[in-house]
């Protein structure tokens, strides 16, 4: 299912939309999302699923998850700065 995200969102809008995407992803997970400078962000990903995967293949499932934020020709999400997946 696409992701809509208009244009003139808030960062910490844009943070919530991060979040519920990733947690629709990985259910279950605990997720934290800090905005940084516009189009930046730092995430905190908790989660099982992560149990027995390399750190890259951990970055990957999350990655995975907000693509869509992360593209096209003006997309809300620019860069993660910091992305941190911990095994609970």
């Amino acid at each position: 299912m696409p992701i809509e995200v208009q244009a003139n969102l808030s960062s910490a809008q844009i943070a919530e939309t991060i979040h519920e995407t990733i947690l629709q992803a990985i259910p279950g997970a605990e997720i934290e999302v800090r905005p940084g400078g516009v189009g930046h962000f730092e995430i905190r990903v908790e989660s099982d699923a992560f149990e027995g995967l390399g750190r890259v293949k951990q970055q990957q499932l999350v990655y995975g998850a907000i693509s869509e934020l992360l593209s096209g020709s003006n997309p809300p999400v620019h860069a993660i700065d910091k992305l941190d997946c911990v095994v609970p």
